[in-house]
């Protein structure tokens, strides 16, 4: 546990007793606080109650009385309206804060030498991937990592800060909107594309919450692949801040090809004839106060000042254009504190993947089975569907807004498809002439795409990535996921950790 000075001795309230309200209770206590806590759930308060905690009606309080207010990132802020509880705060001049804000605090009170480094990590898709692969590159290395926030474990819940460690942190739109001084020492953007937009008010307020990350941050990592991206970085550039575009396009020697460039660009270095922008020797390592280089990665390759860096495909774990920016990523979070250039591409061969995100269930035959239960949206079923030239593609659940319309390019690429859930119906209208079935259930999907797939006689993909969210049939991607990974083994397919 992180215990949270700075506020001995005065009381503060906390609403919603989740995992990172009572975590944030309970660093609070041990930084010498008085947390008062309160939620809408009378087996939240009970909980709370059985742990020691002092539990008081929100409601009926004395505001004036609490140093701030500690509020869930599942409560809203100011949209679609602002919870209750930020009312009373404002009310009474009482500061609205969240646990990524309390671990800022924290770190901030240390004495300088004795202070962990921070990597924060967010955006709309790949931002698990990327945190994971962070902390697996920086542990290899032979660092003490600590990985956790919106991934895992929370904040606060992890190990004390000792010299030389290294968190390295998931961060969500709602954490960083309850932020004010959190400053990590490399903030990365992996992208942004529209969600959660009924809590920030529309795209706008959605990308102000993001690029909170970068308000305090010594190095900036910005993914450009959008407009949103393109405009932050360059505010970042004319506001004189260190910063790393990172982009995909398409190779020029490729016409399908994806590939990712990295440019870097210093404030006031522009036309600069700088050795570190035309020499990337291995054992380079930029600055935060001006990191200066060029990435290029494109699926099975990294290179680096153009000179083969790292063969990828050896790394399993890290199929397409999407892992190719994560990797890019993780390379220059990784070369910024240090890494040598040896340690991290090594990390990247090694590193295992996350399940639910482009994770190799099993292999039935000639043709493997891939769980991309993650894929709640049109955006992150993008990445795995041109990741195949070909596959049998199971998707449907509960369709957000666009449904699967902006995937029309990525088409001729399915085989068939599979559809299941709520959106079953609109899925099919909308694939059109593209060979589909609407199954209806994850088994029943499965076992038809299995069986289709086997009959080509090719070596073949079956892919969940459901471009939907699971509600309508699970209560989470993971048990989604889960009952696809069961559904595949109960075929007799061989699991990918036995091959």
């Amino acid at each position: 546990m992180i215990p949270v000075p700075g506020f001995e001795g005065r009381r503060v309230a906390v609403f919603g007793l989740g995992r990172s309200g009572l975590t944030a209770a309970r660093a609070l206590k041990a930084g010498g606080a008085l947390p008062v806590l309160w939620d809408d759930s009378v087996s939240s308060r009970m909980q709370a109650e059985a742990e020691g905690f002092a539990v008081e009606d929100l409601t009926v309080a004395d505001w004036s009385g609490f140093a701030a207010l500690v509020l869930s990132p599942g409560a809203p802020l100011t949209h679609p309206k602002p919870h209750w509880t930020v009312g009373k705060a404002g009310d009474a001049g009482v500061e609205v804060i969240g646990d990524i804000e309390l671990f800022a605090r924290s770190i901030a009170a240390l004495p300088e030498g004795e202070r962990p480094r921070v990597v924060a990590i967010t955006g709309t898709n790949g931002k698990s991937t990327t945190t994971a692969l962070i902390g697996w590159v920086l542990k290899q290395a032979g660092m003490t990592v600590h990985v956790g926030g919106n991934i895992g474990i929370g904040v606060l819940a992890l190990p004390a800060p000792t010299p030389g460690a290294v968190y390295v942190i998931e961060v969500s739109s709602y954490q960083l909107d309850l932020t004010t001084s959190f400053a990590p020492d490399v903030a990365i953007l992996t992208n942004i594309s529209p969600d959660h937009l009924d809590r920030h008010g529309g795209m706008e307020g959605y990308v102000a919450a993001k690029a909170r990350i970068f308000a305090h941050a010594d190095l900036s990592l910005v993914g450009v692949d959008e407009d949103w991206g393109q405009r932050m970085a360059a505010e970042l550039e004319a506001g004189g801040r260190a910063g790393t575009r990172i982009l995909t396009s398409a190779h020029p020697g490729e016409s399908r090809d994806p590939v990712l460039s990295s440019e870097t660009q210093a404030s006031g270095d522009r036309g600069r004839s700088d050795p570190a922008q035309t020499d990337h020797s291995k054992d380079w390592v930029p600055a935060f106060a001006g990191m200066s280089g060029e990435i290029e990665a494109a699926p099975g390759r990294l290179t680096i000042g153009g000179r083969m860096a790292a063969d990828l495909t050896r790394a399993r774990s890290l199929p397409g254009r999407h892992n190719a920016q994560n990797a890019a990523f993780a390379w220059a979070a990784a070369r910024a504190l240090g890494v040598s250039h040896d340690a991290a591409v090594e990390g990247l061969m090694t590193f295992p993947g996350l399940a639910h995100r482009m994770e190799e269930v099993a292999r039935l035959g000639r043709v493997r089975f891939i769980n991309d239960s993650k894929a709640t949206n049109a955006d992150a079923a993008r990445q795995a569907l041109s990741s195949y030239e070909r596959s049998f593609w199971i998707a449907g659940g509960r369709a957000k807004a666009g449904g699967i319309d902006d995937l029309e390019d990525l088409f001729p690429r399915v085989v068939e498809a599979f559809l299941i859930g709520e959106a079953a119906g609109p899925f099919a209208a909308r694939l059109g002439d593209t060979p589909h079935r609407i199954s209806g259930d994850m088994a029943s999907a499965v076992k038809a795409a299995a069986g289709t797939a086997a009959a080509t006689g090719r070596e073949e993909v079956v892919l969940l990535s459901p471009a939907a969210a699971s509600f309508d049939q699970y209560p989470d991607f993971e048990a989604r996921g889960e009952a696809f990974r069961a559904a595949v083994l109960d075929l007799g397919a061989v699991p990918a950790s036995a091959a």
